[in-house]
Parts: structure tokens; sequence; C-alpha cells
């Protein structure tokens, strides 16, 4: 990942220590809930969340989601997950039983890989898929 500093200032954001913590603790935890940033930031001492509240949390990840710097995914059932992983038009596949969540390189590779069977006046320039099954680990022929 781009320095965060200089990632943040080319979206036009200012680069807080809010904004720097919610983006490291990403880092190698891509499908994280708000939840789980909120305990790595905590883990990570409180210098590094430098007071951040749950309210401010939520206004942070909206920012970096609004400037494209980060990517929400809301499964159905699942909290809603954030990604570092944008701009690449990348699907989900997704485990009823355990949750689990990985991502899945579009077969087509440009946007909006599938078109609807009507339109109804939209201009489509993205669609989201996710793939509902069972992984490896919860299928029961690999019990």
């Amino acid at each position: 990942m781009e320095e965060p500093t200089r990632l943040l200032r080319s979206k036009g954001l200012r680069s807080t220590s809010q904004r720097r913590a919610v983006l490291a603790a990403l880092q190698g935890f891509p499908h994280s809930t708000a939840s789980e940033i909120e305990a790595r930031i905590g883990a990570a001492g409180a210098k590094a969340s430098s007071g951040l509240s749950r309210q401010g949390l939520y206004n942070v990840l909206d920012d970096l989601t609004s400037a494209r710097l980060i990517r929400v995914i809301e499964p159905a059932g699942s909290p809603a997950r954030y990604e570092l992983r944008v701009g690449d038009n990348h699907h989900h596949l997704a485990c009823r039983a355990c949750g689990a969540i990985k991502d899945v390189d579009c077969a087509i590779g440009a946007a909006p890989c599938l078109d609807p069977v009507a339109d109804e006046g939209f201009l489509i320039d993205e669609a989201e898929i996710t793939w509902w099954g069972l992984c490896a680990r919860c299928r029961p022929d690999t019990v």
C-alpha cells in the first residue's frame, strides 16, 4: 500500500491519525467488520487510536469509502465489511456456514461484468457479485 499520508492527500483528505490508524488496521485483514477494525486499533495502543470513538470510526470509514480508498461490502446476514482492495472489479465467495469471505477475480475483467435484463434507464458502471456456498472446511464431503 502506498504511504498513507500521500494516499489520503491524493484523494483530497487530511492525513489524520484516525484515518491512518484505520488504513493500517485493514492492512492484511480484508473483509474486516467495524468491530474488528476497532479492536485492532485498540490493540495497537492509545496513541494509534487518538481517542477514536465508535461514531468517529464510522465517520472515518465513510470518508475513506467515499474517497474510494476502501471498499465496503454488505453480504446478506453479515455486518458491513471493509477492504483495501478497490477499483479492480473483483467479486466475493461467501460461506453460508462459517461466514468466511474470499476475493475472486472477475473472469470478464471489465466492469460491469454482467448486464441486467432491463436497465430501466440506469447507466450501469458496476456489478457486485457474491457467490454463496460452503467453503472447503465446511463442506460435508471434506470433513
